[in-house]
């Protein structure tokens, strides 16, 4: 019963001690992705929107490296710091999940580490 571990350069690096996926007897469970750039740049001083994309970017960049797509996520979960953003992100993710609707929770937190104003992380069906 492998556990692969799953890294890509298309996405930003973890910031601690964790990989930014791990799969294992054919789920995908992607850590919570900040809106952090590959080159390391943070997003905290950028607008919510450019956080979003970034977020989701790196999403579709670790399915891609796991071999699954959109149509494989089984569950979303998105932190927010600012419910009132939720409709613009709610857009974006309308536009990168398609047809497809993944079961998915909207939490709103009072902050997130670095400053950030989203998180996201999501579990996906692979081949195991």
């Amino acid at each position: 019963m492998a556990i692969d571990l799953i890294e890509t350069p298309e996405a930003a690096l973890p910031l601690g001690h964790y990989s930014q996926a791990v799969a294992h007897q054919g789920t995908l469970y992607l850590s919570g992705i900040l809106p952090v750039a590959i080159d390391g740049d943070r997003f905290a001083v950028r607008p919510f929107d450019e956080q979003a994309d970034l977020v989701l970017a790196h999403a579709g960049a670790i399915l891609a490296k796991a071999g699954a797509t959109v149509a494989d996520i089984v569950k979303v979960s998105i932190y927010v710091t600012d419910i009132s953003n939720w409709a613009g992100f709610d857009a974006r993710y309308a536009r990168f999940v398609g047809d497809h609707k993944p079961a998915r929770a909207v939490i709103p937190v009072p902050a997130l580490h670095h400053g950030f104003d989203i998180e996201l992380e999501l579990i996906a069906a692979v081949k195991g």
